[in-house]
Parts: C-alpha cells; sequence; structure tokens
C-alpha cells in the first residue's frame, strides 16, 4: 500500500477534543495502517527523560487514524494541549494485536475504562461474527455510540451507578455465552476475567496495559510474567492468551 505512515513521522494534529472529563480524542489525517490491537508511539515535545507515550489505535479508515487516550500524567497532559495543525510526532504500528482472522462465532468485548478505546478498532473489523459489548466505568460512559453498529448487543455499568448497571462489568458478564471473549482495561478487572473464562474453559485474549519506554522491544521496561517466560508487553503483545499470563 502506498504511503503508509511507517516508523518515526512527524504529523499534523487534524483535532484533539476533550469528549469527556479527562478523556480526549486526537485525529490526524492520512492514509496510516495498524491491526486492532496494536498501538503508535506518540510524542509532543523535545525535553527528556519525558518519554514518547504508547497509545492504542481507536480507529482507522482511509482518511485518519484516531487515538483515544485519558490524562494520568505529564506526557498525556502535554498531548492534551495540542492544538489543531500543530506537530506530534509518532511511531508505529507496533505490536501484536488481535488475530481477527481466527476469531469466530459468538465474540464477547469486556472493556473497563480507557481499555474501551482499542475495543471500537476491534469490534469494527470483526466479521461475521456476533459480538456483545461490555463496557465498565467508573461515573459516566464514553464512546458507545461508536460501537452501535458493530454490536448486537451493550451491556454498562458503573461504580457510581450513574449508567447501567451499579457496581463492576464483571458482576453481570457470563463468559459461558461466547466463543471467544476479548478483554481490555485495568489489570483487576482482566484477571477476574481470565479467571472466569479459564472457569468455564472459554478462550479469552488480554490486551496488556504497561508503561513502555522504546515501544520496539529493546529496553525490557514492560516486561510481563508468562507461562513461557518473561515477556516484553510492546514487542511480543500487547495482545496474549489469558492462559499464558501469570
Amino acid at each position: 500500500m502506498e504511503n503508509i505512515k511507517m516508523n518515526y513521522s512527524t504529523e499534523k494534529v487534524y483535532e484533539n477534543v476533550e469528549i469527556e472529563d479527562g478523556i480526549y480524542k486526537l485525529t490526524i489525517k492520512g492514509n496510516f495502517n495498524g491491526k486492532p490491537g496494536q498501538f503508535y508511539m506518540l510524542r509532543s515535545w523535545n525535553r527528556e527523560p519525558l518519554l514518547s507515550r504508547p497509545i492504542s489505535i481507536n480507529h482507522i479508515d482511509k482518511e485518519k487514524i484516531v487515538f483515544l487516550y485519558q490524562v494520568v500524567g505529564e506526557g498525556t497532559e502535554t498531548l492534551s494541549r495540542l492544538k489543531k495543525f500543530e506537530d506530534v510526532e509518532i511511531m508505529g504500528p507496533l505490536g501484536n494485536g488481535f488475530d481477527i482472522d481466527n476469531i469466530k462465532g459468538k465474540v464477547a468485548i469486556v472493556s473497563g475504562g480507557i481499555g474501551t478505546a482499542p475495543m471500537q478498532y476491534v469490534a469494527e473489523t470483526l466479521k461475521e461474527c456476533s459480538i456483545d459489548l461490555y463496557a465498565g466505568f467508573r461515573d459516566k460512559s464514553y464512546i458507545i455510540d461508536e460501537f452501535k453498529q458493530a454490536v448486537e448487543n451493550i451491556k454498562i455499568s458503573t461504580e457510581t451507578g450513574r449508567e447501567g448497571y451499579k457496581g463492576y462489568i464483571t458482576d453481570i458478564f457470563k463468559p459461558e455465552l461466547y466463543d471467544v471473549v476479548l478483554c481490555c482495561g485495568p489489570e483487576v478487572m482482566m484477571n477476574k476475567v481470565a479467571k472466569l473464562c479459564k472457569d468455564k474453559s472459554i478462550k479469552v485474549y488480554i490486551s496488556m496495559e504497561k508503561h513502555m519506554a522504546c515501544g520496539v522491544g529493546a529496553c525490557l521496561v514492560c516486561t510481563c510474567k508468562t507461562k513461557h517466560g518473561n515477556k516484553r508487553t510492546c514487542k511480543d503483545g500487547p495482545v496474549f492468551l489469558g492462559e499464558e499470563i501469570l
């Protein structure tokens, strides 16, 4: 494919808007690629030791790439101040995404908070699957409307009870109803989902979230423990079979 953006490049911001408290949507126009579950490294600063930030792909089409991110520290705070037509440096796509071609049948997407962001692209890409979305949030949901054309059913939980079920999304998730489960979110939530799936012998794919320095497997900052030894989340993941993760 011609004119695909690869490795580090300087791009112009098309849009960078706050869609919910502390949640930003960054859009860059152009011809980009990436599989569901992959990520890019982003930066808009020249000072060290502030490292680039790994941001999962939220959406790609023929005209643009979209990133959804939460402001949690200095790096994402700096990204949130980007204005239209300002420069942002990106590198990617990186990591291994979901094995879309081998995901069939009845599928559950289980997400928590900003972990819902990469699952939009997953849902949009899965074909010939019946998909249900289980999305948990602390107080208020976001980007749920973007899933409606790609999934059959949507179940929402909030810890405050503001929307949907009051409590955790794992309280209402039943893995035995599905052939495959795809999960991304807080580690405690993913641990619970993996255990529920293991108890019912249901295959589950986990998209890990770790602090990263390089994004290409050289620095070993993002190492996670698996049955097959330590793996690099950025290079060997971020998507793993749930049964492999310790």
